[in-house]
């Protein structure tokens, strides 16, 4: 398996993965996607730039490839070399993967991502989570 960032051309490969897997996810213009191959795209997720750091969204595995491992390595890929905080949203049954991946439970969010959580807390129930670099040594720099 390889995971990598796509490059802005191909990224309409990672939707034509999300809509085989029946997802209305979609990688956005503004920001970087990711993805796990093998021979075809198996997970992809997205980072995007915002104030003070990046918000990861979009993640998902092909149903024939979960509980392998494959969107923890996707994930420790896309955040290898960031240096900023990263904050995600998700639904409760998600909580405990994402704290083994060293993300916390948080209220203090950038403006903006405090905004849209809320707008999305009117129809789902999701937890907001952030995961802080040791040392930030790069600015706001994420890949």
């Amino acid at each position: 398996m390889h995971y990598y960032q796509l490059p802005a051309p191909l990224k309409p490969l990672a939707d034509k993965f999300y809509r085989s897997q029946r997802s209305a996810m979609r990688a956005k213009a503004d920001g970087q996607t990711w993805v796990a191959a093998d021979r075809a795209i198996v997970a992809a997720l997205c980072l995007h730039k915002v104030e003070h750091g990046h918000w990861l969204t979009s993640l998902l595995v092909a149903t024939t490839q979960r509980k392998q491992g494959v969107a923890r390595q996707l994930i420790e890929a896309a955040l290898a070399d960031c240096s900023t905080p990263v904050w995600l949203f998700c639904e409760p049954q998600l909580n405990d993967f994402y704290l083994r991946l060293g993300f916390i439970p948080c209220t203090d969010l950038p403006q903006v991502l405090a905004e849209r959580l809320a707008r999305y807390r009117r129809s789902k129930s999701l937890q907001a989570f952030s995961r802080h670099p040791a040392h930030a040594v790069r600015g706001d720099a994420c890949p």
